[in-house]
């Protein structure tokens, strides 16, 4: 019933503008701290919720220890900030971080722990006796994670500002995080729908061989063809979506790629409106062992498996049309969520700098300058650049402007790319457009949530003034060098 009211008023897709679709697998409201709180102040030891922002688990039980009321703007953002930077565990305490090899103790990484004070400033470390790196750079790469615009992300409590947050080292595997502030609050909830759209396919192949780019690129291509001609006599029609990338040739590099090898994966990965079409190209795998390139081997999952293909399908409810319920105990609890949009002004900011590397520039790769970590929000992924010092954001603003961005991701990204700026942490974030296939389960690509685009883009080379590259021992590419 929810849905079909929700269809009659002509709900729209946020991001792509499409019709509400005709049936829907589920759809669910992301909640915010509020009832958490409440709960938590009705005596509840354990709070078990329904679908809500991951970082209200944090900011509920904040609210309820200090009583921090829905206005407190500042500390409710800084408060989401520290569920923000705990929310996905280790990858806040050295896990996915950059400098790797500087992290140890991969086999038992620590989880992470936030010390919050009233005033909303926190300390984050980690458990004791465990693997794992606290620092300014594996923190910073965490708060970069997967957001949008830092000075307007939108979380069901409040609207944050997180452009001037700062992280200083205070001691071991110890970063004090301070400066979110908050802006208010929107008057809706961000729900999110899923919808069946098809079928979809994946399979992988192995080649160890003379030419194997080549020959696994030809593999794929008879595959497809034989599939096609099936169709034809079936009149099933063609594949709606069609993506082959042989893995260890970089062919997620794009036109970025240089390596030559003799070893490659080869990943094949469809979609069509039936699934009696997929089940065909299921079965055309095998027989191309015996009747295509030598050197194929590995069919070691068996003939891949037919799967729905499910797709996102975001909007905004409002939040006074969204009932929501506390019971403790088998008793109901009176919640009060507040429902009233407040936009407060953002505090001014001096320009960005972007500065010229000069005449006498030579070029590093941007790793040698800066931290980066990459994630998605549905077919949008985000890039977040953390200057390792404060001067070398300057180089890397002028170099990495939107344009260069989309240039460099032109094999991935079919939709425009956003940057911001977050001078407190001297750091950058983008967001690409239409660059992940669709993303998550509704792609077929071997990356769909973009979690190799921070370090595709580390690689890119950055002009820097030749004094600079040498005072702070930076390796320069063999152009430069040259």
């Amino acid at each position: 019933e929810r849905a079909d009211a929700i269809r009659d008023r002509g709900v729209t897709e946020m991001f792509s503008g499409v019709a509400f679709p005709d049936e829907i697998w589920s759809m669910n409201a992301y909640l915010g701290a509020r009832p958490i709180a409440t709960a938590l102040d009705a005596g509840a030891d354990i709070v078990i919720t329904g679908r809500c922002a991951d970082s209200a688990v944090a900011l509920g039980p904040l609210m309820h220890e200090f009583g921090w009321k829905d206005e407190d703007w500042d500390k409710l953002s800084q408060g989401s900030l520290a569920g923000h930077l705990i929310e996905c565990g280790p990858q806040g305490t050295g896990g996915n971080f950059t400098d790797w090899q500087d992290v140890s103790g991969w086999d038992d990484m620590g989880m992470p722990i936030v010390e919050v004070s009233e005033d909303g400033s926190f300390v984050m470390t980690k458990t004791a006796d465990t693997g794992g790196l606290v620092s300014p750079g594996s923190a910073g790469e965490q708060m970069l994670y997967e957001i949008g615009d830092p000075r307007a992300y939108l979380l069901p409590d409040v609207i944050c500002d997180w452009s001037g947050v700062t992280l200083e080292q205070i001691g071991p595997d110890r970063v004090r995080v301070k400066g979110g502030k908050g802006l208010g609050r929107t008057g809706s909830y961000k729900v999110s729908a899923t919808y069946a759209d098809g079928w979809r396919a994946v399979t992988t192949l192995t080649l160890a061989a003379i030419d194997a780019p080549a020959k696994a690129e030809r593999v794929a291509e008879a595959i497809l063809t034989r599939c096609r001609r099936i169709f034809r006599n079936k009149n099933l029609g063609d594949f709606r979506q069609v993506s082959v990338e042989v893995l260890g040739a970089e062919a997620a590099y794009g036109a970025n790629a240089r390596a030559r090898t003799r070893e490659v994966v080869l990943k094949i990965g469809v979609a069509h409106e039936e699934r009696s079409a997929l089940n065909i190209f299921a079965g055309e795998i095998a027989p191309m062992a015996i009747s295509t390139a030598q050197g194929l081997t590995g069919f070691y999952a068996g003939r891949p498996k037919v799967q729905p293909v499910v797709r996102l399908f975001s909007f905004l409810q409002d939040k006074a049309d969204t009932p929501v319920a506390v019971e403790v105990d088998g008793k109901d609890v009176p919640v009060t969520v507040a429902t009233r949009e407040v936009r407060l002004d953002p505090p001014a900011t001096p320009p960005a700098d972007s500065r010229d590397a000069g005449p006498d520039a030579v070029k590093v790769r941007l790793v040698e300058l800066a931290w980066g970590r990459s994630g998605d929000k549905g077919d949008i992924a985000n890039i977040g650049i953390m200057a390792r010092k404060p001067d070398y954001l300057p180089y890397i603003r002028s170099a990495l402007t939107e344009d260069a961005v989309k240039t460099y991701f032109a094999h991935l990204c079919n939709g425009p790319v956003e940057r911001f700026d977050l001078p407190g942490s001297h750091a950058l974030n983008f967001l690409l457009h239409e660059s992940l296939g669709g993303g998550g389960i509704a792609s077929v690509r071997i990356d769909p949530q973009g979690k190799g685009f921070a370090q595709m883009l580390l690689d890119i080379e950055i002009p820097v003034p030749a004094k600079l590259a040498e005072n702070d021992g930076l390796a320069m590419t063999k152009e430069s060098a040259a």
